[in-house]
């Protein structure tokens, strides 16, 4: 048996291994494009240009300095955290031209995160064809906590749902569809390989326990799938996600409740996994990259995690699937960073809540 001394040498040793270093090393960041509403997400397109949601329902294409408005985008229910949120472009877009958003769907009394699939019609410059294919259910009465993120594999979607807020223990609830990885075909269809697939009520569930996802994504090099997720105040973290396992919320968490309350009195439970990383105080990650280029050699292989509450773009550097160390990077900036993105040269492209679009550059 692990005594108590055990347990505090073994976190003192993680924390150790997993320094943050706030030497800002020579990164800057130039201004790209301004006036943006409430951007959420991007994404680049085969020819360059890049395709980028405002949570207010519009869809912007962007290109050689000039922003034009996509149509075709669907009525969003945009309050709170709720609008149009994720962008991610379908396996055989080159061919198809198909692609998926996720939105808040619904109003104030019933609400969900929806999936959309239509085929972008660059000349036209709309969305046609377009269809919802996937809802989580149950609805909600709250505009808070969607997840929302997509992420695109070699024959399936995955979709980030949160857990409502005042709906927490549906996380733990199979039948639920709140704070869980769900994964489906390119169609919405559900997967006959996923872990619950014999029960009709969970079919769609791929992992449980999450509160509020902000990045997900699967590393095509790796085919690791990682994601990252809102705790209370404290309890941000990193996960690499599973088929089947339950990550915990509420049950463990290293976060309290926002009035300094205990959520629950364990941060630890059999059949439960511990995050690759904690960030215990809070930094309010929003996105997440996997970087894969030579552009900048030294983030190579390495996870950059856009935040919120510290405003910075956070350098988590990997060791054999282990975090090795952290740097904090741009805090000169004072921007809440929303999104990051990697185009097909290893550029870096991030997202700001004040409406900005920034390419990363090096001193």
């Amino acid at each position: 048996m692990i005594g108590p001394f055990m347990r505090l040498l073994t976190v003192f040793l993680l924390l150790l291994s997993s320094s943050i270093s706030t030497a800002q090393a020579n990164y800057d960041a130039e201004v790209v494009v301004e006036g943006l509403d409430v951007p959420w997400a991007l994404t680049q397109l085969p020819g360059g240009g890049w395709l980028i949601t405002e949570r207010s329902g519009q869809l912007i294409y962007f290109k050689d300095g000039k922003k034009s408005l996509v149509q075709g985008t669907p009525s969003v229910f945009f309050a709170g955290q709720g609008g149009l949120l994720d962008v991610e472009l379908h396996p055989d877009f080159t061919e198809n031209h198909l692609l998926f958003l996720s939105y808040a769907k619904g109003d104030a009394g019933n609400n969900a995160l929806t999936l959309y699939k239509a085929t972008f019609n660059q000349d036209a410059m709309a969305l046609e064809n377009g269809t919802d294919i996937f809802s989580i259910t149950p609805g909600k009465d709250t505009p808070v906590h969607y997840g929302g993120r997509i992420a695109v594999t070699n024959d399936a979607l995955l979709l980030a749902s949160g857990d409502g807020f005042d709906y927490r223990e549906s996380a733990q609830i199979k039948n639920s569809m709140l704070g869980k990885v769900l994964r489906m075909g390119l169609n919405g269809k559900v997967k006959a390989d996923n872990p619950f697939a014999a029960d009709d009520n969970a079919a769609f569930v791929w992992t449980l326990g999450h509160r509020n996802p902000q990045a997900l994504l699967f590393d095509v090099q790796s085919g690791v799938v990682y994601s990252h997720e809102h705790g209370p105040a404290g309890g941000d973290e990193i996960n690499i996600i599973k088929k089947g396992l339950n990550y915990g919320w509420p049950v463990i968490t290293n976060g309290k409740d926002y009035s300094g309350a205990n959520i629950s009195p364990f941060k630890e439970y059999p059949g439960m996994q511990q995050p690759l990383l904690d960030w215990t105080p809070s930094i309010a990650p929003s996105d997440m990259l996997l970087y894969r280029g030579n552009k900048f050699a030294e983030l190579n292989g390495h996870l950059l995690v856009t935040t919120l509450k510290t405003r910075e773009l956070r350098l988590v550097k990997l060791k054999e699937g282990k975090v090795a160390e952290q740097v904090t990077l741009l805090t000169h900036l004072d921007e809440r960073l929303r999104g990051i993105e990697q185009d097909q040269q290893g550029d870096i492209y991030l997202l700001t809540d004040s409406g900005k679009l920034l390419l990363l550059t090096q001193l």
